[in-house]
């Protein structure tokens, strides 16, 4: 099974480098362009199934496209999320909590929201038991960064914290064979 990974493109100012996790924020005026080049880069590519996350970010990225019309939207494929800290920065979280950064793990236990293994299995159980079970060849996924960097963690056996060092850009293109 090939997979098209596309995280969606760029948001709002105010709303990069912080943990939006299911805020459902829009995308910003350059994100809205990058949507449309995105919709250049696809279009011309033929998919059997063609998946969205649910939130707006991930929505606004594909509506300028023709698989739009095809699309699942699905909260399996929605970033962490991270309770109160939704639309922090690392550094608004470090003054308000009045921790530091020990380790990666320790980092994303210590922020409440959805607890990381319940995310890393949300994550397992949509692409490798409930996308197989579809005997589809070649799925497009409009998601997130932290969702990419999970199942880039799973299918190369790396740890979370070597996948999230992994840059995952705005309407970047990642393709994996399952």
């Amino acid at each position: 099974m090939k997979l098209t990974l596309v995280r969606h493109c760029e948001v709002d100012k105010r709303y990069k480098n912080c943990y939006n996790g299911h805020n459902d924020i829009g995308l910003s005026k350059n994100g809205e362009f990058q949507a449309k080049e995105l919709a250049q880069k696809i279009d011309s590519l033929e998919f059997d199934a063609v998946f969205c996350s649910d939130l707006r970010r991930a929505k606004e990225s594909l509506k300028h496209s023709l698989h739009v019309k095809s699309a699942i939207y699905s909260d399996k494929l929605r970033e962490k999320s991270w309770g109160e800290h939704e639309g922090m920065s690392y550094d608004e979280i470090v003054l308000r909590e009045k921790i530091a950064y020990i380790s990666f793990l320790q980092w994303i236990k210590i922020l409440d929201g959805e607890p990381y293994l319940d995310y890393i299995k949300r994550v397992k159980e949509f692409f490798l038991d409930y996308l197989p079970s579809l005997k589809k060849e070649n799925i497009l996924v409009i998601t997130h960064a932290g969702v990419i960097r999970v199942l880039l963690s799973i299918i190369h056996n790396i740890s979370l914290e070597e996948a999230f060092s992994i840059k995952v850009e705005y309407n970047s293109i990642t393709l994996l064979e399952i």
